[in-house]
């Protein structure tokens, strides 16, 4: 029988005892690589996360400016003339040809894709593209749900590739109603297919899902029109139905969960592919944006995280190994050291980088949101701001002049009319709704003169700088109009800057106002020495969108807007060209008794 020799037997226990604290070493590494993976990767998302978040909030703005600038035009195309009396009597081929001018003049000013009228059945009567090949005049669309909508709730929405354009489009639809009986539609398409093109600029992939399910807009040309999950039945007959989507197969995406929604993130498999797909809904429509991040460079970057942490680790075990073995391990201890250090710097270097890159990407993500609600909320208040802001500015301005001449009663009058404008921009958000609503202010009498002598200030320095002679007459002094002092102080600085408009280039510049008692009526005109109103222009003065102004310098909205005025308080307002040159502005205003 042979024994083992006493050294043999000796360095086998050390290697027996040695081996938990090896194993310990390894399952140290381990969780400090897993750590270490698990802070980088979730670092890593929620940075993604958060810009995400950032460019959604961006796009989804974006997105629901241009889906609800056009929210009005169907309802104000309601009180176009032309529209109403189409639907009175369609087969009249001079209204169709009318309401088809009409339409086309509208949608290339407020720049729609396509506006059309239906009958009460839902057969197309006019539309802006009639000279098109592939217009919907004749066509019957009553099968579409905006149309089915409208007629039943008023209004409707709908998004969905044209039957004869064969283009994708966002529908608006309204309906037109005398009493209780259906008169017929009036519909607009919205191009939302540059909202797609500018997407492709920014980081990642966006996809715009319906309520469906069904991609509608994507950065990825591939991905339009498949469904994330397969469509039931009843959705399936629907759109066979409605035919949202066109000749589309609807064949559903490759798209698979890896983990449980939360915070509007998910981490998801698409075409095999790890994203993380963040979500945003819509407030009006039942759409959802989605963006869509590759994971790999996250995870690449947690895999780097997880190699680092598990060296660091094992650098700290081989530090205590070189406790026990100090001269054998120093130079092996030393690389080791270099080496973790060179990788430490890399890494650092690298989030660094990649940190300040984020937070640019952030930065500007943040300063176009600010940007795009500044620029809705300014567009609607700066034109009527800028006249009372004006006004103060040139009052003020006088009021040292005054001041310094010791005439201390015109002093005091600036500076009740200065409160009077700050009165009057406390009230210009009610004032604004005047186009669509009446005003809410009684009827009382008000002084014709001093109703011109303000209106006469707030466009001093327009008629100062450019010369243009100002003259005022009213038969008797004491003359009174039954209206609303705001209504009339709109109108005439409306009727007033028109004028001088239209007086830039005149070699003779002269506005005239005269106002005179006829009966229990007042008539007050303002005339201008400018060229006249175009003849083209003249007999649609009133309509919406009709301008002679240059483009940018006016949507054609004042005079329509000054008339609903006159009408609201039982007045009219008519032009005309004088046989001298100039226009002339005729108000005709119910009188009010001075004493009374």
């Amino acid at each position: 029988m042979t024994s083992t020799p006493p050294d043999a037997r000796a360095t086998s226990r050390r290697r027996w005892r040695g081996l938990p604290r090896w194993c310990a070493a390894l399952g140290a590494v381990l969780l400090a690589a897993w750590i270490g993976h698990q802070v980088a990767l979730q670092t890593g998302l929620s940075r993604l996360r958060e810009a995400a978040a950032h460019r959604l909030d961006m796009l989804a703005t974006g997105l629901e400016a241009d889906l609800s600038r056009f929210d009005y035009l169907p309802a104000l195309l309601e009180i176009t003339p032309v529209i109403p009396a189409l639907l009175d009597g369609p087969a009249d081929p001079t209204l169709r040809d009318a309401a088809n001018r009409t339409l086309n003049s509208v949608s290339a000013t407020v720049g729609a894709e396509m506006l059309y009228v239906l009958d009460a059945g839902g057969t197309s009567l006019a539309a802006s593209d009639w000279q098109d090949s592939g217009t919907t005049i004749g066509q019957d669309l009553s099968f579409r749900p905006y149309v089915t909508d409208a007629i039943r709730q008023g209004r409707g929405r709908f998004y969905g590739v044209g039957i004869t354009s064969r283009r994708p489009g966002y529908y608006l639809s309204y309906a037109l109603r005398r009493g209780e009986r259906l008169r017929g539609v009036v519909a607009v398409k919205v191009n939302i297919e540059d909202a797609e093109r500018q997407w492709r600029n920014l980081p990642g992939d966006v996809m715009l899902i319906d309520e469906r399910g069904v991609v509608i807009l994507s950065t990825r040309e591939d991905l339009k029109y498949r469904p994330v999950a397969p469509l039931e039945a009843g959705q399936r007959a629907e759109v066979q139905r409605s035919r949202p989507y066109g000749e589309a197969s609807l064949t559903p995406l490759d798209w698979a969960a890896l983990e449980a929604p939360a915070a509007n993130a998910q981490q998801v498999a698409l075409d095999r592919r790890p994203h993380l797909a963040s979500t945003r809904a819509l407030q009006r429509t039942p759409w959802r944006l989605v963006a869509l991040d590759d994971l790999a460079p996250v995870r690449a970057v947690a895999l780097y995280a997880a190699i680092t942490a598990g060296l660091a680790m094992a650098v700290l075990v081989l530090a205590g190994v070189t406790l026990w073995q100090r001269q054998r391990a120093v130079r092996q201890k030393l690389a080791s050291q270099a080496a973790l250090q060179a990788a430490h710097d890399s890494l650092e270097a690298t989030v660094v980088a990649r940190t300040a890159e984020l937070r640019a990407t952030q930065a500007d993500l943040v300063h176009a949101g600010k940007l795009a609600a500044l620029g809705q909320m300014s567009a609607g208040m700066v034109h009527e701001l800028n006249q009372p802001l004006t006004a103060m500015r040139t009052l003020s301005e006088n009021a040292a002049i005054l001041l310094e001449q010791d005439r201390r009663a015109d002093v005091q009058g600036n500076l009740r009319r200065i409160a009077g404008l700050v009165d009057r921009l406390a009230r210009l958000t009610s004032r604004l709704r005047t186009f669509a609503h009446k005003s809410e202010a009684p009827p009382a009498a008000v002084p014709l003169a001093r109703c011109i002598a303000d209106a006469q200030a707030l466009v001093g320095a327009d008629l100062k700088s450019r010369d243009i002679a100002f003259d005022s007459d009213v038969q008797p002094p004491t003359l009174q109009v039954l209206a609303d002092e705001a209504t009339m102080s709109s109108l005439l600085i409306n009727l007033f800057r028109n004028a001088i408009d239209a007086m830039h280039e005149a070699p003779q510049r002269r506005l005239e106002v005269r106002a005179r008692a006829s009966g229990e009526r007042v008539l007050l005109t303002v005339s201008d020495s400018g060229p006249g109103i175009r003849a083209d222009i003249l007999a649609r003065l009133f309509e919406p969108f009709v301008t002679s102004k240059p483009a940018g310098a006016g949507l054609g909205l004042g005079l329509v807007i000054s008339a609903q005025l006159v009408r609201g308080v039982g007045g009219t307002l008519r032009a005309a060209n004088r046989a001298e040159g100039g226009a002339c502005f005729t108000v005709d205003l119910p009188g009010a008794d001075p004493e009374e």
